[in-house]
């Protein structure tokens, strides 16, 4: 699949780092570290605007040695990037670590992962069809 791309900053489109990975990484398009400091949240420019096909989206998630050593990871994971958009991809990042962290221009932020989307039809109904799970919600299955 082809996205048409615009990259109006210094640092790499996104980038597959192997050969079968999901997600290509999004770089800060920062021209200075920026640090984020314990439960802070900051949106990170890309310098990236893209052309999704219609019935796709673009799904912005944390990249997980981020998460895993630092703690930042993408506030609205996934955040979703609509193929109607064509305005700067912007990273919400947070940092549920314990001390503060500085993230580095041109850094590794998030990774985007393409994906297909479906708009659903909703009809108005006055029941639905009954299961055997009914109402049953968090935690219902419990620990097994």
């Amino acid at each position: 699949m082809k996205i048409k791309i615009i990259n109006q900053g210094p640092y790499p489109t996104p980038t597959y780092q192997t050969e079968q990975s999901a997600g290509a990484d999004l770089y800060a398009s920062i021209s200075e570290p920026l640090s984020i400091k314990p439960f802070e949240r900051v949106l990170i420019p890309t310098g990236l605007t893209i052309e999704l096909p219609l019935n796709f989206e673009a799904q912005i998630r944390p990249r997980s040695g981020l998460a895993f050593k630092h703690g930042i990871t993408v506030l609205n994971s996934p955040g979703t990037i609509d193929a109607d958009y064509r305005g700067e991809i912007k990273v919400l990042l947070i940092n549920l670590g314990q001390i503060e962290y500085q993230i580095q221009p041109g850094e590794r932020i998030a990774q985007m992962v393409i994906s297909s989307c479906i708009q659903a039809e909703f009809q108005i109904q006055s029941e639905l069809s009954v299961t055997e799970r009914g109402e049953g919600g968090y935690g219902h299955t419990g620990n097994k």
